[in-house]
């Protein structure tokens, strides 16, 4: 398609510099061709980066995307091991960081066992068994050891990377009622806006209303959701390798 345009310019300027060759009086040429080269030069620059200038935007905006996204991973893990031991998601940073550092997993096991049932023992008058589920606690492991190892980028995970400092996402946790029952949700996000802020705003918006199955739809780059059960992120395959 660039090919397509270059050649197009290229033939154009040929055919107005034969036609002012021909027709146009000697003493205005040089003035009128030097008029019409800043002309055609700059509707050739303009008609290039209208081809060229979308393809640059999502190529930065896939490079951006996908070094947020190794964050959202990140906060996902963290919220899913803070729902494992407390049974909630967490809504505050600190505390957030505060848990992976200070908290363990509990290592369990689960056996199968009997025993004697002494309610029907005493009500049959001979021994009468019942099967029972035991947990064991093998140990523990620190939160921090699981999921991180002794890489320290839990501190700086709710960091916008790639944006003016000091950007956060937007971190929301709480419960969502379904068939009575309240269950935890969370959502961490960020505004397209923030992250393509320096990118050409036109592009910025179509990029904020998209619909489309290999792109990541609406006006946020998220994981986890407020309206819905889901620790899923909303971006799409060819953006991470896993979900």
């Amino acid at each position: 398609m660039i090919f397509v345009v270059l050649v197009a310019v290229i033939l154009l300027t040929i055919g107005i510099v034969w036609l002012i060759d021909k027709y146009a009086p000697k003493k205005s040429k040089p003035l009128i061709l030097v008029v019409l080269w800043a002309l055609i030069i700059y509707l050739g620059y303009s008609t290039f980066m209208s081809v060229y200038g979308p393809i640059q935007f999502n190529q930065l905006k896939e490079k951006r995307y996908k070094v947020v996204i190794e964050n959202l991973k990140d906060i996902r893990d963290a919220q899913l091991a803070h729902r494992t031991v407390t049974g909630q998601f967490q809504g505050d940073w600190d505390k957030l960081v505060s848990f992976i550092e200070n908290e363990q997993f509990t290592i369990t096991q689960r056996r199968d066992s009997t025993v004697i049932d002494k309610e029907l023992t005493r009500r049959y008058g001979v021994d009468t068994t019942k099967d029972i589920v035991i947990i064991d606690t093998l140990g523990f492991v620190p939160v921090k050891d699981s999921l991180f190892g002794a890489d320290p980028r839990y501190k700086t995970m709710m960091n916008v990377p790639g944006v003016k400092e000091g950007q956060k996402f937007e971190l929301k946790s709480g419960l969502l009622e379904q068939n009575g029952i309240n269950i935890p949700v969370f959502e961490a996000s960020v505004s397209k806006k923030v992250l393509l802020f320096d990118q050409d705003k036109n592009l910025v918006n179509i990029e904020s209303e998209v619909v489309s199955v290999e792109g990541v739809n609406g006006p946020t780059l998220k994981v986890g959701s407020m309206e819905e059960v889901n620790t899923n992120g909303n971006w799409p395959k060819n953006y991470s390798q896993e979900q």
